[in-house]
C-alpha cells in the first residue's frame, strides 16, 4: 500500500511538473525544468547550476533552469520518456543505455578504443562526435552536448582486479547496455545490470561481487565502504550526455535555442575542469578511508578484449571504430 501511495504521489508531482513547464513556456519567463539521478556534489550537478547561470545572463532573465537533482522525479529511463512527451525539458543520461535509441552509441562502452583524454574528446568535439548526438532526435531527443564522465574501472568487494583473469567468477554491474554486458564478458566477468540507486545494497548483500565507474561515482555514491579495491584498468570512457526534449526545444524560437546551445557549451568547459580536480580529490579521500587502488598493467586487458574488437568488423560500429582510431 506504501509504495502504491509513493508511486502515485509521483506521478501527480511529475504531472504537475508538466502542467508548470508547459504553461512557463507561454510566459515572459521562459522556465526549463532539468531533473537528474546525481548527488547535489558532483560535477555534473554543478555545471547544470552553471548552465542556468549563463543562460540567464544571454537571455537577459527571460529564460531560467530549475534543477531536480537525486532521481526526484525518477530514474534516468522514466526522465528520458519524460522528455520524449514533452513533459520535462531536458536531463542527463549516460551514453550507453541510448543505445537502445541509437545503435551507434554502443561504440562508448567498446573498450580501450580511445588512446588517452585528449583523444576522447578530440573525437566527441568532431564532426563524429556531433553525429552521434544528433542519431537520435529520431525519438524525440535533442543532443544538447556531452559532459565528462571519466574513464570507468573496476571495484570489487574481496579480491583486487589486477588481471582479465581476475574477473574470472565475479558478478559485476554494469550499465544496462547489451555492449558493456559485452565488455564485461570479453573481459572473463558475469554482468550482472542493477540500477544504480539499488547497486549499494547489491553490492552489501553479495548480489555482486563489484561493478565498475568513474572515480567520482565511486566516492559519492559511497561504495567504497564495501568494495575496498578499486582497479584503475580504465577499460571504457563513457561520457554522459545532456538531453533537450525535442518537442521542448522545437517550442522555443531560434534566439532562445541558440542561448540555450551557447549556455551548454559555457557549462561543458566548467564542468571539465571541475571533473578533473573531483577526480583527484575523489581518489585521495578513498585511499584516506582505506580502499586499496591499484593500478594494473593495461597491456593484457588490451589483448583481451582485440576479439571484441574484430567481433564488430563489417558492421557500422566497425567503421566507428576505424574512425575514431585515425584520428
Amino acid at each position: 500500500m506504501l509504495r502504491y501511495l509513493k508511486l502515485t504521489l509521483s506521478a501527480t508531482a511529475l504531472l504537475l511538473t508538466a502542467a508548470c513547464s508547459q504553461n512557463e513556456l507561454q510566459g515572459e519567463v521562459t522556465v526549463l525544468r532539468l531533473g537528474h539521478t546525481l548527488d547535489t556534489q558532483h560535477s555534473v550537478h554543478k555545471a547544470m547550476e552553471y548552465l542556468g547561470e549563463r543562460l540567464d545572463y544571454y537571455s537577459d532573465g527571460t529564460m531560467s533552469v530549475v534543477i531536480y537533482p537525486s532521481s526526484q522525479l525518477g530514474t534516468e529511463r522514466e526522465m528520458v520518456e519524460l522528455l520524449q512527451i514533452g513533459s520535462l525539458a531536458m536531463t542527463k543520461v549516460s551514453a550507453s543505455p541510448l543505445e537502445g535509441f541509437a545503435p551507434e552509441m554502443k561504440i562508448f562502452s567498446v573498450p580501450y578504443i580511445f588512446r588517452d583524454n585528449d583523444h576522447f574528446w578530440r573525437v566527441l568535439n568532431s564532426d563524429l562526435g556531433d553525429q552521434l548526438l544528433s542519431g537520435i532526435e529520431d525519438f524525440r531527443l535533442k543532443g544538447l552536448g556531452y559532459y565528462d564522465a571519466g574513464s570507468r574501472s573496476f571495484y570489487t568487494n574481496d579480491k583486487p582486479i589486477e588481471t582479465p583473469g581476475d574477473l574470472n567468477g565475479l558478478k559485476i554491474r554494469v550499465l544496462n547496455s547489451p555492449t558493456a554486458v559485452a565488455t564485461v564478458r570479453a573481459l572473463g566477468g558475469a554482468a550482472t545490470p542493477v540500477s544504480w540507486g539499488e547497486l549499494y545494497t547489491a553490492l552489501q548483500q553479495g548480489v555482486v561481487d563489484g561493478a565498475e565507474n568513474n572515480p567520482p561515482s565511486y566516492y559519492l555514491s559511497r561504495h567504497y565502504e564495501i568494495a575496498r579495491y578499486y582497479s584503475l584498468d580504465e577499460h571504457t570512457s563513457v561520457p554522459d550526455v545532456m538531453l533537450a526534449s525535442l518537442p521542448v526545444w522545437e517550442r522555443l524560437n531560434e534566439q532562445q535555442q541558440m542561448w540555450l546551445t551557447k549556455a551548454m557549451e559555457d557549462s561543458v568547459e566548467y564542468q571539465r575542469e571541475l571533473w578533473k580536480t573531483s577526480t583527484q580529490a575523489s581518489l585521495e579521500k578513498v585511499k584516506a578511508e582505506g580502499v586499496t587502488v591499484i593500478t594494473p598493467n593495461k597491456a593484457p586487458f588490451v589483448e583481451a578484449v582485440k576479439p571484441f574488437h574484430k567481433s564488430f568488423e563489417g558492421t557500422p560500429i566497425g567503421d566507428l571504430i576505424t574512425q575514431i582510431k585515425a584520428m
